[in-house]
């Protein structure tokens, strides 16, 4: 909008000097180009908000989201904020005061060397803002950094547990230890069997007997569950279960990680580009009614007024190169059929 109606009405007007196209269309100028860079500014503090939201209180964040109607109302609100701010007064400024202070020729707000007002609306349209978005932005990084402490500890608690007490808890290993117990009982039993049938033919051979009583003895040591072998293959078995689900958590956690980080990391770029873009307008729009104009350059205001403009030129950029559901929304809004039709061609291939 900023493009296709309020650039190309002030390009000429800056190439000659004078505003050609009258007071009525001077007017719905002002109203528009007020209009579009505030609710840029009041749509940046939604987004952060609903990030903030997003991070801070997920649970309730994700029960509202399906919820359309609010989401629109809060668009609309910020629409209707934004006129608010200036529209009312750039309409009837003049009306109020009973005269109009610009001269023939020329196009801007009646309020454009109204110190008291322009720091009242500075103050609305970015110091509040840019602090609120500072506010978010700083607590989502708290916050994140909160729970990256808390998940380390837990994940390296879990991770230092001896293998002893996992073997303790895991129901596998409580089998393997009743099945080695009573394979054990079950080799006592034939040492008494064998034994008893040794001492019955002792009579006839002495000599049979002892080596019945010593094999008897060597079996009852070498139990079939209980050998070397079979444990080490059941603790083995056990380990690598345990590093396999703990390899798992580690990879999950680094991945809520580092999209929480990325959701930081995004916001700190687009508060970094509106601060760079409303500062310098804002500063030098209220000393330049401090002091009528005579204080600063024009090269410089209008310098500092192309970043406005810049600034909404630059934030469809930004967003979705930030983030992946602004730019998968983006798609369904421009190309829906393109979004219907990839899931069934990827079923195809």
């Amino acid at each position: 909008l900023a493009g296709a109606f309020c650039i190309p009405l002030y390009v000429p007007y800056v190439l000659t000097g004078r505003w050609i196209f009258g007071r009525s269309l001077c007017k719905l100028w002002l109203v528009v180009d007020y209009l579009l860079c505030t609710s840029s500014v009041f749509n940046i503090v939604l987004i952060s908000y609903d990030r903030f939201l997003s991070v801070t209180r997920a649970v309730t964040y994700r029960a509202q989201q399906g919820n359309t109607r609010q989401a629109v109302l809060k668009m609309v609100l910020v629409w209707v904020l934004a006129f608010l701010l200036y529209g009312p007064a750039i309409i009837s400024w003049e009306y109020i005061s009973g005269q109009s202070i610009i001269p023939t020729g020329e196009c801007y707000a009646e309020f454009f060397y109204n110190w008291y007002f322009l720091m009242t609306a500075s103050t609305l349209e970015f110091f509040t803002p840019f602090v609120s978005v500072m506010f978010f932005n700083l607590s989502i990084y708290l916050n994140i950094q909160k729970r990256t402490k808390m998940r380390l500890d837990v994940f390296h608690e879990v991770h230092n547990q001896s293998f002893t007490e996992e073997m303790e808890r895991s129901p596998e290993a409580k089998l393997s230890l009743k099945c080695c117990k009573w394979e054990q009982k079950e080799s006592a039993e034939t040492l008494d069997l064998s034994k008893s049938k040794a001492q019955g033919i002792a009579s006839t051979s002495s000599l049979d007997a002892k080596d019945l009583l010593a094999t008897s003895s060597e079996s009852s040591r070498k139990p079939k569950c209980c050998n070397k072998k079979s444990c080490k293959n059941s603790a083995s078995t056990l380990c690598s279960e345990k590093r396999m689900k703990m390899a798992s958590q580690s990879t999950t956690q680094h991945f809520r990680l580092s999209r929480d980080k990325k959701v930081a990391k995004s916001l700190a770029i687009i508060v970094g580009i509106f601060g760079i873009c409303w500062a310098p307008y804002t500063l030098l729009m209220i000393i330049r009614a401090g002091c009528h104009g005579q204080c600063i350059s024009e090269f410089w205001y209008e310098t500092s007024f192309w970043l406005l403009w810049i600034n909404s030129a630059v934030n469809p950029v930004l967003y979705p190169l930030c983030h992946s559901s602004f730019r998968r929304a983006f798609i369904k809004l421009l190309c829906p059929k393109k979004l219907k039709i990839q899931p069934h061609d990827a079923l195809q291939n």
